[in-house]
C-alpha cells in the first residue's frame, strides 16, 4: 500500500462555516494534510499563498474583492518572484455553487472542483487525485534531477488551464460589441471611438481609458467590459490591463525575463503577466 506524502494546504473561502466544514472534512479524508491558513478573500489568499507556499490551494470562485480564478491568475504571475525554493505551483481545487456552465468548464480543462454544499464522496475523489498529483510531481522531480524543471512543467500546464477558464468565463454570456466608449466629461458625455483607445486599465472601482492624448474614467468593471470588446482588436495582457493590438509598437524582455509593451502615442511601458506572455511568443 502506498502511503500518501505529507502535504500542506491553504483554504480561501469567505463563508466561515463552509471553510470550517471543509477543514474538518479534509482532516478526516486526508489526516496528514496540514491546513496552514484560511483566507476570507482573494487578495489575502494570494498574500498567504506567497508566504506559506502550500502544496494545494482550495479557492472559492466567488469571493469579495477578487474571484478565485483571478486570485489564482495573480498568484501564478507572482509565484516565481517570491519562490526562491523552486517549489512547484500548488495544485488547484476550485469551490463553486452548483452551476452547470462552471462544472462543464472545469471538467473540460481537467481542473478539479468541489460543489457547495460539500459532498463527502466528491471530496474523497478530489483528495485521491491530489495525492496522485503530488506523488507524480515528487517522482518527476527525482527523475529530472530537481524541482525547477518539474515546477516549470506544472506552471505551464496550470497557466494553460487558467487561460482557458478565464476565456470561457468571458464568453459565457453573449454581448454586443462596442464601437464607442461613453465617458463623462464634466456635465457632458463624450463618445470615444474604440479605434482611439490605446489601452484600458482597471483602477479601484474605475477603469482608466487611455488614448494617445487623453485619459478618461468609466465605472464598468473590467470583467463586464471584456466580453463587449473584439478579442482580435483588444488583448488582455495583465489581470488589470487590456491593450489595443494595433497600438503595440514593440515588445521587450528585461533581465528577469519579464515582457514589457511599448505603445504608440504613450510614453509608459506596460507589463505582460505570465498568463498572457504566450501572445507574444513569436516576438
Amino acid at each position: 500500500m502506498t502511503v500518501a506524502p505529507a502535504a500542506t494546504a491553504l483554504i480561501a473561502e469567505d463563508e466561515s462555516l463552509l471553510a470550517s466544514a471543509l477543514q474538518a472534512e479534509l482532516a478526516r479524508a486526508w489526516p496528514n494534510l496540514q491546513v496552514l491558513a484560511i483566507a476570507g478573500d482573494g487578495l489575502s489568499a494570494v498574500q498567504l499563498a506567497l508566504h506559506h507556499r502550500p502544496d494545494v490551494l482550495f479557492f472559492d470562485i466567488r469571493m469579495p474583492g477578487q474571484s478565485g480564478l483571478d486570485a489564482a491568475a495573480e498568484l501564478a504571475d507572482r509565484w516565481d518572484d517570491s519562490n526562491r525554493s523552486g517549489k512547484p505551483f500548488p495544485a488547484l481545487v476550485f469551490i463553486t455553487a452548483y452551476d452547470q456552465y462552471a462544472v462543464q468548464a472545469f471538467e473540460a480543462q481537467a481542473m478539479d472542483y468541489l460543489q457547495k454544499p460539500l459532498q463527502h464522496d466528491r471530496l474523497q475523489r478530489a483528495v485521491g487525485r491530489l495525492q496522485a498529483v503530488l506523488a507524480a510531481r515528487s517522482v518527476t522531480a527525482t527523475v529530472k534531477g530537481g524541482d525547477t524543471i518539474a515546477g516549470a512543467d506544472t506552471m505551464e500546464h496550470t497557466l494553460a488551464q487558467l487561460r482557458a477558464l478565464l476565456a470561457a468565463g468571458a464568453t459565457s454570456a453573449p454581448a454586443l460589441r462596442l464601437s464607442v466608449i461613453q465617458v463623462s466629461v464634466g456635465n457632458s458625455i463624450r463618445m470615444v471611438p474604440l479605434e482611439e483607445v490605446v489601452y484600458f486599465e482597471a483602477a479601484d472601482k474605475y477603469i482608466r481609458v487611455l488614448t494617445a492624448e487623453h485619459e478618461y474614467l468609466i465605472r464598468t468593471p473590467l470583467r463586464e467590459l471584456l466580453p463587449q470588446l473584439d478579442p482580435q482588436q483588444f488583448w488582455q495582457v495583465h489581470r488589470a490591463t487590456v491593450v489595443s493590438a494595433q497600438a503595440v509598437l514593440q515588445v521587450t524582455r528585461d533581465e528577469a525575463g519579464k515582457l514589457w509593451l511599448h505603445l504608440r502615442g504613450r510614453r509608459e511601458k506596460l507589463p505582460v503577466s505570465r498568463l498572457y506572455a504566450h501572445l507574444f511568443k513569436a516576438m
